[in-house]
């Protein structure tokens, strides 16, 4: 039972340094073609660690509580150990495929509220102040009818990063 516990305690301890040294082993074999994406997928040090606890500590419980001998043991923390490895895998890359945190894009500002900050004649520019995800975006702005300073707009399309054409709300 001990060595199953010294997995599942080595398990632990390479999850943590996998956290805390994060891309060190990739690292080492930057120059190794054959190496190349190795460590990306199910040999990742997530992977390892969630197999090697869970198998350590599943082995251990099974030893524990039905008596079986390290053979059982083995049997039964393998395929936990797999599975736990496979959950790892398939979080590791839902997280690293998250796009929640992208910057937001020149089209995202199409409908959005703001206001005048700067008056705007028609066919010129003026200036606008809109909220985007939150914060406040002062952009230029271009409308076909002029529109008075501190009047609420739509954003209708985006002409650059910096500069939109706007329609007044009507009220």
């Amino acid at each position: 039972m001990a060595w199953f516990l010294g997995l599942g305690i080595a398990g632990v301890v390479l999850l943590v340094l996998s956290l805390v040294f994060d891309g060190v082993l990739e690292g080492l074999f930057d120059g190794v073609d054959v190496l190349d994406g190795l460590f990306d997928g199910w040999l990742s040090l997530p992977v390892i660690a969630g197999f090697l606890s869970m198998l350590g500590f599943s082995g251990a419980i099974a030893m524990g509580t039905t008596g079986v001998g390290a053979v059982g043991a083995t049997v039964i923390g393998v395929p936990a150990g797999v599975g736990t490895g496979w959950l790892a895998y398939r979080l590791s890359r839902a997280l690293m495929s998250d796009r929640s945190g992208a910057a937001p894009r020149d089209d995202d500002l199409i409908g959005a509220s703001g206001s005048v900050v700067t008056a705007i004649p028609a066919g010129g520019y003026g200036e606008v102040l809109v909220h985007l995800a939150g914060q406040p975006v002062k952009l230029a702005a271009k409308s076909s009818a002029p529109v008075a300073r501190g009047a609420e707009i739509w954003v209708e399309e985006t002409l650059s990063q910096t500069s939109v054409s706007v329609r007044l709300v009507e009220r």
